[in-house]
């Protein structure tokens, strides 16, 4: 791996954040210093550590960013449902970022085991 770009995690990321731009452009205009930023701040926090915890070179900085790379993706997740549940996202548009979220979540999880394991 040369760089960040090359993570297949952080390309998956990077995808999501379009997704979630697209969608929240729908959302009403009042919430735009509101919720539409809690998400999308929340969604670019996630590859925007990965890549800053990559760029520490050591497996320690590392671990501490894609933890907090996890974190932000909770915070957009729960804040995706909020959306939803007050009727700013279509349930199909929630199962679907809800889902490409998981497989974010899932391929953070493993990248993390495999640094620990590792050391």
């Amino acid at each position: 791996m040369s760089n960040f770009r090359t993570l297949l995690v952080w390309q998956k990321s990077m995808t999501l954040i379009t997704k979630i731009y697209s969608l929240t452009n729908k959302f009403p205009k009042e919430e735009v210093f509101g919720l539409t930023s809690q998400i999308r701040r929340s969604s670019i926090s996630i590859p925007s550590n990965i890549a800053e915890g990559y760029g520490r070179e050591s497996d320690k900085e590392l671990l501490r960013f894609l933890s907090i790379s996890i974190g932000s993706l909770f915070e957009m997740q729960t804040q995706l449902e909020i959306a939803k549940n007050i009727s700013y996202l279509k349930e199909e548009d929630f199962n679907k970022l809800y889902e490409d979220s998981r497989e974010v979540e899932r391929m953070l999880v493993s990248f993390i085991k495999k640094i620990k394991d590792r050391n």
